[in-house]
């Protein structure tokens, strides 16, 4: 298992007599992006939350540097930072108070209940919007922003927390495509540059080969697909889909 930062292994769950997950597993290094496929149903949203510790699998185990995820508290969870669909943004707070949330599992409680942050938090904050190409919308209400510059917001709130792994929960799915790709190049830099490991849910598979470096499909629970996102192919694509882009049309 050296040099893999983040490990599923045999990561099951049912809710009653269905089965969600079945023995998926996968290893991700520093500095890899994984994006992750498949048809509605496919059981992407359960992985993310077994993948992010907000659920405990049924079996198997997803690990962080070793550490069960499910076992992260307190301030360990700042290792793994997430980013939504839907920005999971303050919008009455400013683009910078939201950036700072993400300081929440490094400051005393009572400095995060006051929003009363110190100049060295204050200028990674500063910086992480910087790095997501919104240094001059530091003091803008969130919910003045497009959804292409919340999305960034949110991003640059994960970085804030300085995580180990972001893991990233259909985070174009409520853009527009070019909004879209600036959001995926952008967590490809931030994943090669800093070493980071980024797990990221798509539907788009053109946007998994051009950005991810891996590309895992679920279909039914299970694993069907884990190929290098170049030899992600039309053979590839039907085994996950069934053909169905190809029959619509929408293939590339």
């Amino acid at each position: 298992m050296s040099g893999h930062l983040f490990v599923a292994e045999g990561v099951g769950q049912r809710y009653g007599a269905r089965i969600a997950l079945d023995n998926v597993g996968f290893t991700l290094a520093p500095g890899q992006m994984l994006a992750l496929l498949g048809p509605s149903g496919a059981g992407k949203t359960t992985l993310f939350r077994c993948l992010a510790g907000l659920q405990q699998p049924d079996s198997g185990r997803v690990a962080l540097d070793g550490r069960d995820v499910a076992s992260l508290r307190g301030r360990e969870r700042r290792r793994i930072g997430l980013v939504f669909q839907q920005f999971n943004l303050v919008g009455r707070l400013s683009a910078l108070d939201n950036v700072l949330a993400g300081r929440l599992g490094h400051v005393p409680a009572w400095r995060g209940w006051l929003r009363t942050f110190d100049a060295a938090d204050l200028a990674l904050a500063h910086s992480c919007l910087d790095r997501v190409g919104l240094s001059g919308h530091a003091d803008q209400r969130a919910d003045t922003l497009s959804g292409g510059q919340q999305q960034r917001v949110a991003i640059a709130r994960a970085l804030a927390q300085q995580p180990d792994v972001i893991i990233a929960d259909e985070p174009v799915a409520s853009l527009d495509p070019g909004s879209g790709a600036g959001i995926l190049e952008l967590l490809k830099s931030i994943c090669h540059a800093d070493g980071l490991a980024v797990v990221c849910s798509l539907h788009q598979p053109e946007y998994a080969r051009r950005y991810a470096d891996r590309v895992l499909g679920l279909r039914a629970g299970r694993v069907v697909v884990d190929v290098a996102a170049a030899d992600f192919g039309p053979a590839q694509q039907d085994t996950l889909y069934d053909g169905l882009l190809h029959d619509t049309g929408l293939a590339p």
